[in-house]
């Protein structure tokens, strides 16, 4: 071959074939140049890059909250740092869940990860939850603490509630987004007007409050500007790997206690856990807390060797993985928490095992100061009602009408979360018996209230039509 041959066979570069994404409405996009660096796994933000998934075909509102972001370069850089402690966990549950990896992303669209955020409409936390969507999916709430201000509790609830849209809108993202935002029933009454007149029901096509019909746009600009990496658009670093670890204490603890034990500020425990809402955990639980520690280094802690690790002597046929089973622990902590590199342990060798210590004292008697002395709440009396199952009906529909968590409808049931529900069968359920009227005469007649009388208030107060019978 000859000399310039050979040299046009190397400069030869072959044609690329234009791709042309397929658009919903004709939309200049806004003019972005990427530049493309090599994505690193053990960044936790090329991580998300690289799993990307939602489509952002170009539309007007999508290019209007592109050019929002790229007005504000160091946004997502200020968010990051209230996300840090907490956002390697949040990715790592959406993981776990299957979820797409955008929905990691949610709570920087929803609060800007401000764990005490409130909207106008009482939702609360970086997954922005309103009262009654925490209660539905497990999230605790009492005087001394709030789930929906603390950030994995919510994170959990949060999650399942949108994997719960997603099958409830047959597999539609956009749609469980939008609904995750307005409500189920609104998003439902949009498609179904759409498919009325013969319109598409894509979420663009769908005639949404404005707020919600800005709200998925902002999540779709966000995983564009992730993707493309534009001039100017700042993308955050943090460590692909846990910072923090959460601890399970086992008890109610004194967050004054737990700093003085564990040598960690009493002001960095509350910005860590922020669902606390007083001086100790809820005596109700839960008693997790988040420290500023990562899994090595606590494990290696002197607080958590003397406080959580009791002494075990290996046995015959005894396997790293039975020991770790058996403690509740993984291999790789238990291996952490005695200096281990490999998995050969010998008869009679002494390790160490996660087990709180029972002598732990992690309580402060506040009798001695009665100005700081906390009242026992009294408990809530409760009247029995049977309701009986009607055809359609679901225990979600069901535990939204009285206002109850499912799971206590499969508590005082005996049910399980696949049980099915047959119209006629009746359902015990148990509701807050409504205060005695107050009144300095008694009288025979209306000293007391029938359990009918008590239900029929209670349904008259809530969502239920006045018109509907308890019974």
């Amino acid at each position: 071959m000859s000399r310039q041959a050979i040299l046009s066979a190397l400069t030869q570069v072959p044609a690329e074939k234009p791709v042309s994404p397929p658009a919903l409405v004709k939309a200049k996009p806004p003019k972005v140049t990427t530049v493309k660096a090599p994505l690193r796994d053990d960044d936790l933000w090329q991580h998300i890059r690289q799993k990307l998934s939602f489509n952002t075909t170009s539309h007007p509102r999508l290019n209007k909250r592109i050019k929002w972001y790229l007005s504000q370069p160091n946004y997502l850089n200020v968010v990051n740092r209230r996300a840090a402690p907490y956002f390697y966990h949040v990715v790592k549950k959406v993981e776990r869940k299957g979820l797409p990896i955008e929905i990691a992303l949610l709570p920087f669209v929803e609060s800007d990860f401000r764990p005490k955020a409130k909207s106008q409409q009482n939702a609360v936390g970086v997954w922005q939850l309103v009262d009654a969507t925490a209660y539905h999916f497990g999230i605790k709430k009492d005087e001394w603490y709030d789930g929906r201000q603390d950030v994995l509790a919510s994170t959990d609830a949060a999650l399942d509630y949108l994997l719960y849209l997603h099958e409830r809108f047959d597999g539609d993202w956009l749609h469980a987004l939008a609904a995750y935002n307005s409500g189920e029933g609104r998003v439902k009454k949009a498609i179904a007007k759409n498919r009325k007149a013969g319109k598409s029901t894509h979420f663009w096509h769908l005639t949404l409050p404005k707020e919600t019909a800005d709200y998925v746009p902002k999540l779709l600009a966000l995983s564009h500007l992730l993707k493309t990496s534009p001039r100017g658009f700042k993308i955050p670093s943090l460590p692909n790997k846990a910072t923090t670890s959460i601890l399970d204490i086992g008890q109610q603890f004194d967050v004054n206690q737990l700093a003085k034990l564990s040598g960690i500020k009493k002001r960095q425990l509350y910005a860590l856990n922020q669902g606390i809402l007083k001086h100790r955990s809820s005596p109700n639980g839960p008693h997790k807390v988040l420290l500023p520690l990562s899994e090595q280094a606590l494990l290696k802690s002197a607080f958590f060797r003397e406080n959580f690790s009791q002494g075990y002597t290996v046995k015959a046929n005894d396997t790293l993985y039975r020991i770790a089973l058996n403690a509740g622990m993984s291999v790789n902590a238990l291996k952490a928490l005695n200096n281990k590199t490999s998995d050969l342990i010998r008869v009679g060798e002494k390790l160490l095992v996660s087990e709180s210590n029972e002598q732990l004292d992690l309580l402060v008697d506040y009798d001695v100061s009665p100005y700081i002395q906390e009242i026992k709440a009294k408990p809530i009396p409760q009247v029995e009602h049977h309701h009986t199952i009607k055809q359609g009906e679901s225990l979600w529909t069901i535990s939204r009408h009285y206002k109850v968590a499912v799971k206590d409808l499969l508590n005082w049931n005996s049910l399980t979360a696949q049980t099915l529900l047959k119209p006629g069968k009746v359902l015990m359920v148990f509701l807050p018996a409504p205060a005695a009227p107050k009144s300095n005469k008694t009288h025979p007649a209306s000293s007391s209230i029938s359990s009918v009388e008590a239900i029929q208030s209670i349904l008259r107060y809530g969502k239920p039509k006045q018109s509907e019978s308890p019974n």
